[in-house]
């Protein structure tokens, strides 16, 4: 199975949803339905292709002891879509890019999908607009969609 993350340029959101979702993949999963997952991430734009994570994003991941050094921003692409089982969106542009390369609905959604009490079409914010506080606050959200994305990635596996 391939589990997907993306954001706009693969710098701050989606490769820290990315990582955090290897840790905590550990914590949800079988060995036999880890062997079978791969989780990777992407950006929507060539914007920042080939680009590190953002270091404030590094920082942050590295507060909580999660390794995010050799991260290269990647874009994706319709051989990307078509592999995918599952691809998590930051906001519904990213949606719409993901439609145009070939997604379809049962394989897409946001984020705040997987966030109890976040309102339908809630963007996950981006924190590359603010300071350190936003890259925490990003963090408190993926951790929060992580119990709930890996419900869904143990129900498909199990289809």
């Amino acid at each position: 199975m391939h589990l997907y993350f993306v954001c706009w340029g693969n710098i701050c959101r989606s490769p820290m949803a990315e990582r955090i979702a290897q840790e905590c993949a550990r914590e949800h999963l079988t060995a036999s339905e880890l062997e079978e997952l791969s989780i990777e991430s992407f950006g929507v734009s060539s914007e920042e292709l080939g680009n590190p994570i953002d270091h404030r994003a590094r920082v942050e991941l590295r507060r909580h002891g999660i390794d995010a050094d050799n991260h290269r921003a990647r874009q994706i692409t319709e051989h990307d879509v078509r592999e995918a089982d599952l691809i998590i969106a930051a906001e519904d542009f990213h949606l719409e890019r993901l439609r145009a390369l070939g997604a379809r609905e049962n394989q897409i959604a946001l984020v705040t999908d997987f966030v109890p009490g976040a309102d339908a079409g809630d963007p996950l914010p981006d924190p590359w607009y603010g300071g350190a506080e936003n890259f925490t606050s990003t963090m408190n959200v993926l951790n929060e969609a992580m119990p709930h994305i890996f419900a869904a990635v143990k129900e498909r596996l199990q289809a």
